[in-house]
């Protein structure tokens, strides 16, 4: 008797989760109803999977509205039906186009017409939905006649006042609009909540026909769905045979290129991995990822294939990834293995610039019908909420403010502030708004419309409406295909030396750059500025802390530098044995076997398949679910109590002591749930040398790279100053040399129109476009006449220098300009064969201080070009000691002058501390501490210079100055302004640092790590 049910998918609207909605069914008594959620089936599969737990027959369907209108409900008689449904509706969402308010020629579905929208004729499949309101009605011959077409129409989309009041809010922010504004045409009736279902029939009681009519619907609607079973496309040639036989082939192929004839061992893994390929039926989804990449070659660009994935030698013999896991002992079976049915994801980086290509080519080699990204709901968050539900309440923006901006704790106690808190706390976690799913492409067997609606977000990609875990749950593996722009940093410099130097760099041949010698030794000394994954301050110092010089040493590196390893206090034992490998004994033979690359700590993922078969006896395969279930890969609690059932039971078969295995047992759970998967720091190790490679090599062109394509940890301050300390000569903009990005000419880098700030994009291009067009510009009179810039742009070019090509002063540029465009006629802006000569003026000479382009730099791009900061300040001090001597003071008092780069906040138990990085006056970079006493005496001001006292701390290499005390230096006044003036001082202001914060606990101390250094002695000793 529920035909229309509504979840809080209808967004905005609905209030009630698609589980509560099923109880609240079970307990109304109700033995059938249909989820139409308002032009979506996000909830269908969810619904489904409940109601038939609960004995509730599900109905599945969608309720289609124009904008506020209700046009009718449709409900699928079966699958074929739902795809009809989500066809239509796709159609209309795709094209943009209104959905008509009658409804199509279905051929598998039933359609009910509200009392209000009725067509002309009904068809045999459409019916006339009567709300108990309604009844009224059929006392008009006009309406009895029609008593055959009429189903019982009970809406369902709260369930007391509380949410009725709640969907009224709903409302109002969807349309944005205070609630007292809000028209009844703009919320639903207060009647629709779920009446027990012996009290609906009762009010359809003189009206049997409707009640068989709605029964008998009910009858036709046969809506099955079996979970689990795979609907990727599954094959990639004619079938599994003959993909089998082209996967084969591929794989001997690559084994060919990647190891030599003789390696036994990379012919019976490749042996090994098909036979569990083609068991599992996966040939599909490897050829298709093949695909990709074979296409991203064939069109030059540059990928990196991580993940778990790159345990697989397939994936690296069809180049796929570019990790050998017989080099570093990765294990299959954490990829894929018979007790996995699902295959994981292959995790494919491309440059941010050539991503939306290998999409668009995804979606055409596969078909629309068949290619779509995954969707997510984007929830009402902390701020939203209140923000909007004040707005509701018209509350003014400062209250707003302070609502969306503090902790509740903080906020007013009157009236209206409580209500905001009651529907505000009642909206978490409620959807908001569908959205894209940032990398996961879905690739079907069947149109993929059989599963679900289209939408088309802004983007420019379709995307389904459900999120990945429904994805997955459905029988969806998604392909993630994302874009970092560390690659960018790669590709773009390997062009830009063919182009400068006209060198080849084969970049994809990871031999000439993964553990090559002067990348090992930049490795150990932290010079990685620009490097990706491995520039942060954070990750500089680990690096030289572990005098990184070798591949394995980075990839290690890659995996204890994530939080959760860190957090567990496994980063500080793990330097400790680095550094002192004969100070520590492995707690079991096991752990020295296996671990021995680690010093018998489980960095890695694989490392706990490790210990579970080695030590524990258990198959691969178990171990792989044994890690599944640690890191909470959706396995229950009953899971993972069997999991260790079976750990204990095999251990104790092996004669292990128990109070042995309950310590190892402890030590997996703690870090099984943080820790990396090795492939995938692999995967990042090699890239890092990639980036690091072109860096040692060839300098000034990556940092240009870096530059262009908008940094990576810091700002791009950061990465011109790296370039400078490369070797490069740093230029402003130039109108005849510059593009819109950074541009190198031989060590000649030129700035792009990009950086300067206030400067409108289209003018920059336009710049550029006819400077190649028609040549160079030749005086400030033809830029002005070629292109259609006003005073305000033109007064940004001159002050940044861009146009001292044309042999002027800034002074001398800036009256002529104000003069020749107070007289400019747009339409005279055309190319002109014999040019009117400009009447020249003779203009006295206009001194200019030497500093004052630095001041216009630092307004413009954010920072200096012309001098260094340093040579601003008043003081002529640099300091006693440079950052390059540091690691002789250990434990010594040190004063030195530095410029602000970054600071970074972290959490400790006595407080909030910073950790600092700086250049001093020679360039180089070097680190603070500064913990929560000094800094409430001595904060940080800003960017800019700063005079600094604290004493040097050496750990394991690596020196950092705890700062005592600390004060940022004055610069000379700006010499644009009288000294009498205060913006003399305000330019300095405009300096930048960077600052992350850090939201987690404190870091364990090393006593708190809880990790044995010696064999444990047992019983059984």
């Amino acid at each position: 008797m529920y035909l229309n049910c509504h979840s809080f998918h209808s967004l905005r609207y609905g209030t009630i989760p698609v589980a509560d909605l099923v109880v609240l069914g079970k307990a109304g008594g109700v033995t059938a109803m249909a989820l139409t959620d308002i032009n979506t089936v996000t909830g269908i599969y969810e619904f489904y999977k409940n109601c038939n737990e609960a004995g509730i027959k599900p109905i599945v369907g969608m309720e289609m509205r124009e904008g506020q209108k209700l046009l009718y409900i449709a409900l699928a008689k079966d699958r074929k039906g739902f795809g009809e449904i989500n066809r239509w509706r796709t159609k209309h969402n795709l094209e943009g186009i209104p959905v008509p308010a009658s409804a199509p020629d279905f051929e598998h579905v039933a359609v009910i017409y509200p009392v209000h929208n009725l067509p002309a004729a009904i068809k045999p499949y459409e019916y006339i939905g009567v709300r108990p309101e309604d009844l009224s009605l059929l006392i008009r011959p006009e309406w009895k006649s029609r008593l055959e077409k009429m189903v019982v129409l009970q809406p369902v989309t709260f369930r007391d006042k509380v949410e009725y009041n709640l969907h009224r809010i709903l409302r109002a922010i969807d349309l944005n609009t205070l609630g007292s504004k809000l028209t009844p045409e703009d919320y639903c009736a207060a009647t629709e909540v779920l009446v027990p279902l012996e009290a609906l029939i009762g009010k359809y009681s003189q009206y049997p026909q409707i009640l068989q009519n709605t029964t008998t619907l009910i009858e036709q609607c046969h809506f099955e769905y079996e979970f689990k079973v795979p609907r990727n496309k599954k094959h990639y040639t004619s079938g599994r045979d003959t993909d089998l036989e082209l996967l084969t082939s591929l794989a001997y192929q690559g084994l060919l290129r990647r190891y030599s004839p003789d390696n036994t061992a990379a012919k019976e893994r490749v042996e090994k991995e098909l036979k569990v390929i083609h068991e599992l039926e996966f040939s599909g989804y490897f050829l298709i990822t093949w695909d990709i990449i074979r296409y991203s070659n064939s069109m030059g660009f540059l990928h990196i294939g991580r993940g778990s994935g790159a345990n697989s030698i397939i994936a690296y013999c069809l180049g796929i990834t570019d990790i050998c896991p017989l080099e570093l002992d990765l294990y299959f079976e954490r990829f894929l293995n018979l007790n996995r049915k699902n295959p994981p994801d292959f995790d494919i980086d491309w440059s941010w610039k050539e991503r939306d290509i290998i999409l668009d080519y995804i979606f055409k080699r596969y078909g629309a019908d068949h290619v779509a990204f995954c969707g997510t709901n984007v929830e009402f968050k902390y701020k939203s909420i209140f923000r909007e539900v004040g707005k509701v309440f018209g509350l003014p923006k400062e209250d707003l403010d302070m609502l969306s901006g503090s902790p509740m704790d903080q906020h007013d106690k009157n009236q209206v502030v409580k209500k905001v808190h009651r529907y505000g706390m009642m909206m978490e976690k409620y959807p908001n708004q569908r959205s894209m799913h940032s990398c996961g492409i879905l690739i079907s067997e069947d149109p993929i419309t059989d599963f679900t609606a289209l939408e088309m977000p802004p983007k420019g990609f379709p995307i389904v409406q459900f999120d990945m875990h429904v994805a997955e749950e459905i029988g969806f593996d998604k392909f993630d295909i994302l874009s970092q722009r560390g690659i960018g940093h790669i590709d773009e410099s390997v062009k830009l030396i063919k182009k400068n130097r006209g060198i080849d760099v084969n970049i994809r041949d990871t031999s000439i750059s993964k553990d090559e010698a002067a990348c090992n030794d930049y490795l150990g000394h932290g010079k990685t500025i620009g490097c990706f994954y491995i520039e942060s301050p954070a990750m500089r110092g680990l690096l030289r802390r572990l005098k990184c010089n070798n591949y394995k040493t980075l990839v290690a590196a890659s995996s204890i530098i994530r939080p959760g390893v860190a957090q567990s206090g496994m980063m500080k034992e793990y330097i400790f044995r680095h550094n002192y490998p004969d100070k520590f004994e492995y707690f079991h033979p096991v752990f020295e076997e296996q671990l021995g690359e680690t010093y018998g700590i489980m960095v890695y993922q694989e490392d706990v398949i490790k210990i579970a078969l080695h030590y524990g006896g258990l198959a691969a395969a178990d171990g792989d679910i044994l890690r599944r279930a640690m890191s909470g890969k959706g396995r229950s609690k009953e899971a993972l109590q069997k999991v260790k059932d079976n750990f204990f039971a095999s251990c104790a078969a092996k004669e292990h002591p128990e109070q042995l295995s309950a310590e190892i047992y402890r030590q997996i759970e703690s870090f099984a749930g943080y820790s990396f998967c090795k492939a995938h720091s692999a995967s990042y190790a090699v890239e890092s040398y990639q980036s690091l490679y072109l860096k040692v090599h060839y300098p000034v062109e990556f940092m240009v790279a870096v530059i262009n394509n908008q940094g990576g940890f810091y700002r791009t301050e950061v990465y011109v100053h790296e370039a400078r300390m490369s070797g490069a000569a740093i230029n402003n903009p130039c109108i005849n040399k510059s593009e819109v990005e950074t541009t190198l000419y031989g060590k000649d880098v030129y700035l792009g129109f990009m950086h300067i700030q206030g400067l409108q994009g289209e003018i920059a291009r336009r710049i550029v476009e006819e400077r190649k067009e028609n040549g160079p510009y030749v005086s400030l009179e033809d830029f002005i006449n070629r292109i259609p810039i006003g005073i305000e742009g033109l007064q940004l070019l001159i002050y940044i220098g861009a146009l001292r090509c044309t042999g002027k002063a800034k002074n001398e540029l800036l009256i002529t300009a104000r003069r020749i465009i107070m007289n400019f006629k747009p339409e005279h802006r055309h190319p002109q064969l014999l040019p009117q000569p400009v009447r020249e003026f003779k203009l006295p000479e206009l001194k200019r201080s030497p500093f004052e382009d630095a001041f216009d730099e630092i307004e413009l791009l954010g920072f200096p070009v012309s001098v260094t900061p340093f040579n601003l300040l008043k003081t002529c001090y640099r300091g006693d000691v440079m950052a390059r001597d540091l690691v002789h003071y250990h434990k010594k008092q040190v004063k030195m002058l530095a410029y602000l780069v970054s600071r970074k906040h972290v959490p400790t138990k006595m407080g909030a501390m910073y950790f600092g990085t700086w250049i001093d006056a020679n360039g180089e970079f070097f680190d603070t501490a500064h913990f929560t006493g000094s800094l409430k005496e001595y904060p940080f001001k800003g960017g800019g210079c700063y005079l600094l006292l604290g004493t040097v701390e050496v750990d394991y290499h690596f020196p950092t100055i705890t700062i005592s005390k600390m004060e940022k230096m004055p610069f000379i006044p700006d010499p644009r302004y009288r000294e009498t003036d205060v913006e003399s001082s305000q330019t300095q202001e405009k300096l930048r640092e960077d600052v992350s914060m850090t939201h987690r606990a404190p870091y364990p101390q090393e006593q708190e790590i809880n990790l044995p250094r010696h064999k444990m002695k047992t019983v059984n000793n």
